[in-house]
């Protein structure tokens, strides 16, 4: 069984963040230019929340606010669910199926480590299922 830290290794560590004082336009910026759907929200080096193109969608656009106006704070999601690289894909599955979620940050001591996706997850649940039937099929020829 898969784990987060055998994704984060896989994709990459890499962890795209933004201040919670800076102007929404900065995040959907960066989210665009890094092709992700969400951002960290880090002060100092603790999450404080994540913001994502839905909190954009219907925190700023749909209230006719200005987003080079708005600050990050203001329509970030601040319970942030999390989880650790030991945590399985299918736990991390679970967690965004319940939670009806799109990004996981992961934290390691306190830290941001990473940040998984559902996209990250179906691809790891698909992989790991493609190599169960090889496994099977072989068995079954051989």
């Amino acid at each position: 069984m898969q784990q987060v830290k055998h994704l984060l290794a896989t994709k990459g560590t890499a962890v795209f963040a933004v201040a919670p004082e800076a102007p929404v336009y900065e995040a959907i910026q960066q989210m665009a230019e890094k092709n992700v759907g969400a951002l960290a929200v880090i002060r100092g080096s603790e999450l404080v929340g994540i913001v994502s193109e839905r909190d954009y969608a219907r925190k700023v656009i749909l209230k006719d606010r200005s987003s080079r106006d708005t600050p990050v704070a203001d329509i970030m999601t601040t319970s942030v669910v999390t989880v650790a690289p030991d945590a399985s894909v299918d736990e991390c599955m679970r967690l965004c199926t319940d939670g009806r979620l799109r990004h996981l940050p992961v934290l390691d001591g306190g830290r941001v480590v990473g940040m998984v996706s559902i996209g990250d997850l179906v691809k790891a649940t698909i992989s790991e299922q493609k190599e169960t039937i090889n496994q099977l099929e072989s068995y079954i020829v051989g």
